[in-house]
């Protein structure tokens, strides 16, 4: 689900099994929804079929009626009619690396997207179990970009691809900077993707989904770990939220006001930080609970404990 703040739509990714994947607006927050004119589909000699719609993203301030998209098997789609119509990215969609890829436990999804604001040449997206992919030339060509990440469960633990990355994110003000976890860790990138950093010590856990960035400090991370992959709930029951002031370098607990022990789990959407001063958190979880923070995660407030489970969080100023 996203905020498109270019004219005040709320998008949402929704994957129906009698209907199929499609993307759905609201012109009033929430208040009523329609679908997209068209769903996303490969053409029929591509052999391919989007089997789910992962991750909506708005276009940059100067394109407003165009849309990103991230599907599964792994690709990315375009639109530039408000998601009337919609076209997958050809180069991506004929990677010849494509037959090696290997899904995640959720699948092939293509998850993360980055736009830059000022370069539209520019882009990032993640794909599990395939890594970071970087495009300077609007999508024609793409590199894969995970230099020392590791993949811990391949033979070769650092592969040009096949690492499971889990989330993406930066904060616009510094966008060389890129963030991400990983299946297999939590990382930094400081020259857009070339290569990256571990930044995970100092973690209860090397594993976890979720990661995001602070509206005013780039250096400001937060991050939620999980005990494992066959155990995806808090380290030893301890639910909090981890935050970094130097960009990885130093992490502390946050968990004035959440509830412990809790053993649940905070997908890769599950939480989002909005753009007030100080910047705010929010986190959902999948027993249906939604805390917020709006002191860079000094303190808790539960907004929720009775919602289904809980796949996606966005947060926007008005």
């Amino acid at each position: 689900m996203a905020y498109d703040k270019r004219n005040g739509t709320l998008l949402a990714c929704v994957n129906n099994m009698h209907w199929g994947p499609s993307v759905e607006q609201s012109k009033d927050l929430g208040k009523s929804w329609k679908k997209t004119r068209s769903p996303p589909r490969f053409p029929k000699e591509s052999g391919l079929s989007v089997s789910k719609v992962w991750h909506v993203e708005p276009g940059r301030e100067d394109e407003p009626e165009v849309l990103y998209l991230g599907v599964a098997p792994a690709c990315l789609f375009k639109s530039e009619d408000g998601g009337s119509s919609w076209t997958p990215n050809e180069s991506m969609m004929n990677d010849p690396t494509r037959k090696k890829w290997e899904p995640g436990a959720g699948g092939l999804c293509l998850h993360s997207i980055l736009l830059r604001e000022k370069d539209p040449k520019r882009m990032h997206v993640a794909i599990s179990a395939v890594g970071t992919m970087g495009t300077k030339d609007g999508g024609e060509t793409w590199e894969f970009q995970n230099k020392h990440v590791r993949a811990d469960f391949l033979p070769n633990k650092y592969p040009v691809y096949g690492q499971c990355v889990h989330k993406i994110v930066r904060n616009h003000r510094r966008p060389d900077v890129i963030y991400q976890q990983n299946h297999c860790g939590a990382y930094r990138s400081d020259d857009d993707g070339a290569d990256w950093v571990d930044i995970s010590p100092g973690l209860p856990s090397r594993f976890g989904f979720p990661m995001s960035v602070d509206a005013n400090d780039p250096k400001r991370i937060y991050a939620i770990p999980l005990a494992g992959d066959f155990n995806r709930v808090p380290p030893k029951g301890r639910f909090a939220v981890w935050t970094s002031e130097n960009a990885g370098k130093n992490w502390s607990a946050k968990d004035a006001g959440l509830p412990n022990p809790a053993y649940f789990t905070i997908l890769r959407e599950g939480m989002k930080t909005d753009e007030e001063d100080p910047c705010g958190i929010y986190v959902g979880t999948t027993t249906g609970h939604l805390f917020s923070s709006r002191d860079q995660g000094e303190n808790w407030t539960t907004v929720a404990e009775t919602l289904p489970p809980i796949l996606s969080v966005s947060a926007s100023s008005a």
